[in-house]
């Protein structure tokens, strides 16, 4: 074990000697050669480089070549887009509401984020990299958002966007109200049960915020000498008023959120997005002058009452008034093809390409406050990329590799090479005596005689502790 100790000490030493960009050249930095560049903010790029540099786009353009120790990748024949966006999703969640009460702004999606949800691994394969990982919509005010990059392999803190703006969850309609359910016996039911019932609860918890706010102001003026007891439910929500948090209101009907903009307009704060608005085409002018992003669905509609009146027209009727379109999952299915969904904007209403693909990458990057960082390929941002078989918008296209940072959390080649291993070893598996049936020649399981090794702190010093 000390032989061990004093290799990696020395191993370290060495690496300690390297300069630090040729480190990082091997983990986050590649050369795309001669793709078909569609950057989502400056049109596209034919037969173009790009050159990534320690997880940043360094260069773009045509003949570029690659560093010493930066690998290539040819991309010839091949697109290369940005990273997707899901501006709605609750993949990494084991469980969405808390439903206990209408207000629980007090709780964070941060809490209980899973890094081994296999819906992250499906998602990069769609050429999905980051999402907006919302409450449930149980409560007239949810819990705590939480943006992420979906680096497959990584804890759950690696994958938290640490200079996204904190959000959190609002919501209308049906699910609030819960007029859909039917409570088990001696279940009490909670307020509010009408829709007008949730505005209210909404107005009520920002008149107690800006209460709270102003005996805080007061105390640190010096005006009262006694310190406010610390309410983690207000918290959040003098944020908002604040400009520091942004709201995520999930809805269907316009009226509500009409309602919705009308109340933040009278406590002097912007929502950020209005998620689904299935209706939001109906005071698309009223969103624009608001200044709010909706998020929807490209044409997913009627699987209840309040989602009935949608029309599949409603993102390009909102694109041409001015509103910050974005489009979102909310679904494990449904996130690996959003690139589909975004061809659909061009189908209905004859949305232009570069603006469509916006609407899976820059526009939900603008809405979640990350803008200046990913969501298109410039120079400077995050190299959030994906290259794909032919163009994106073609359901006969597939995401061949998805990388982060310039580092690769998905290859096609890798994944087969991976499914084919499996198989090979499932196969293996099944050979085994202790693994046949008893009807086709097995035998019952040998009791293990072989005594096990007692691992100590050594052995898990040495990097066994897997």
């Amino acid at each position: 074990m000390k032989k061990i100790t004093a290799y990696l000490v020395l191993l370290l030493l060495g690496l300690g000697s390297l300069p630090l960009s040729a480190i990082g050249q091997s983990q986050n930095s590649v050369l795309i050669k001669g793709g078909t560049v569609m950057t989502a903010a400056r049109g596209t790029l034919e037969n173009t480089d790009i050159l990534v540099q320690n997880g940043k786009i360094a260069r773009i353009g045509k003949g570029l070549s690659a560093p010493a120790g930066v690998r290539t990748i040819d991309a010839t024949g091949k697109y290369v887009t940005p990273g997707i966006i899901d501006a709605h999703s609750h993949a990494m969640l084991s469980s969405i509401n808390e439903g206990s009460y209408s207000v629980t702004s007090m709780v964070r999606i941060r809490d209980m984020l899973d890094p081994t949800d296999i819906t992250i691994y499906r998602a990069l394969a769609g050429g999905v990299t980051g999402a907006n990982l919302l409450h449930g919509s149980a409560n007239s005010i949810g819990g705590q958002n939480s943006v992420v990059k979906f680096k497959w392999g990584k804890s759950a803190e690696e994958m938290v966007v640490a200079d996204a703006p904190p959000g959190i969850k609002f919501a209308m309609g049906e699910n609030v109200r819960r007029t859909t359910q039917q409570p088990l016996p001696g279940m009490q039911l909670r307020y509010p049960r009408t829709r007008q019932g949730t505005i209210e609860v909404m107005r009520d918890a920002f008149l107690r915020a800006r209460d709270y706010k102003q005996a805080w102001d007061d105390f640190r003026a010096k005006k009262t000498r006694v310190q406010p007891r610390k309410d983690l439910e207000l918290e959040p929500i003098v944020e908002i008023l604040e400009g520091k948090r942004l709201v995520h209101a999930h809805g269907y009907r316009s009226d509500e959120h009409l309602n919705l903009l009308r109340l933040a307009e009278e406590f002097g704060f912007k929502i950020g997005t209005l998620q689904h608005a299935l209706e939001a085409y109906k005071i698309a002018p009223e969103i624009a002058k608001h200044g709010a992003g909706v998020s929807i669905f490209a044409d997913s509609w009627g699987y209840k009452l309040e989602a009935y009146d949608s029309i599949p027209y409603n993102g390009y009727i909102l694109w041409k008034n001015g509103v910050n379109v974005s489009i979102n999952s909310d679904s494990g299915e449904r996130i690996r093809r959003l690139n589909l969904d975004a061809a659909k904007m061009m189908k209905y209403g004859g949305v232009p390409e570069e603006d469509s693909l916006k609407m899976i990458t820059l526009n939900p990057a603008i809405q979640l406050g990350i803008g200046k960082r990913t969501g298109s390929i410039e120079v400077g941002k995050d190299a959030d990329i994906v290259i794909w078989s032919g163009h994106p918008f073609s359901a006969f296209s597939r995401a061949e590799t998805t990388m982060i940072e310039g580092e690769t959390y998905f290859d096609r080649a890798a994944d087969a090479e991976m499914r084919s291993k499996m198989t090979a070893e499932r196969e293996a598996l099944e050979k085994l005596d202790v693994n046949r049936a008893p009807g086709s020649g097995g035998t019952p399981p040998r009791v293990p005689a072989e005594r096990r090794e007692e691992r100590g702190h050594d052995d898990i010093d040495g990097g066994n502790d897997r």
